[in-house]
């Protein structure tokens, strides 16, 4: 027993990667496609991508809607959790990176279930919530200055019950160094405090990837 989660150094790491989770091959190739890009280290963790299938799997989850796309490894993973008649809203702003998403969802059969919308996020939240539309789920992993926004926005066209999940929560770190000042930093410093004592959600903030925030509305 411990009374703090375990540390996990290279061997225990690649140990717990052989044997947390199974990757479907077309997401293992889309791992594998956006990790040597540029910007590669902004894709989830494959262990992260098995834990979010888990919960669509777990919530019923029929309406998924998602903020920050990147190449479509999170939208890939919860599509395939989705059940018969199950969709998801994605959003993102780059036409290039969405590209290889939309070619990876294809691959793996599941593009009929995803409705990608190139906007900014609180566009899209905007224009889903005078339409009426509500969501059983929703992942956060945009802008981090606009992080506050997204919440509060998606809250509002959450069902009760419902579950927001925020990337990014931990920062690599530096939301718990005081040092650290930068815009980001502080946006997502400034949300986890606030959604601590938030009493409209359940809350439990995950040390798994980046660190991953489940906020489920009350």
């Amino acid at each position: 027993m411990s009374d703090k989660t375990i540390h996990l150094d290279e061997r225990l790491y690649e140990y717990f990667r052989g044997a947390a989770y199974r990757e479907h091959e077309v997401l293992r190739a889309l791992r594998e496609r956006t990790r040597d890009m540029t910007d590669g280290q902004m894709q989830i963790t494959p262990e992260q991508g098995a834990l979010m299938a888990i919960i669509v799997r777990l919530s019923g989850a029929r309406r998924i809607l998602e903020v920050g796309t990147f190449t479509g490894y999170s939208t890939l993973a919860m599509a395939l959790a989705l059940p018969a008649g199950g969709k998801i809203v994605a959003s993102d702003v780059s036409d290039e990176w969405t590209a290889i998403a939309r070619q990876y969802w294809t691959k793996a059969g599941v593009a009929d279930r995803i409705t990608l919308r190139l906007k900014p996020g609180r566009e899209v939240i905007a224009e889903l919530n005078a339409a009426g539309e509500s969501f059983d789920l929703m992942f956060i992993d945009a802008d981090k200055s606009n992080y506050n926004h997204y919440y509060e926005d998606g809250l509002a066209i959450m069902k009760s019950g419902g579950l927001v999940m925020i990337d990014n929560v931990l920062w690599d770190g530096a939301v718990a160094d005081p040092s650290k000042k930068d815009a980001d930093t502080l946006a997502i410093r400034a949300l986890n405090k606030k959604i601590h004592s938030d009493q409209r959600v359940d809350l439990s903030m995950i040390p798994i990837g980046d660190g991953l925030t489940l906020a489920r509305k009350r």
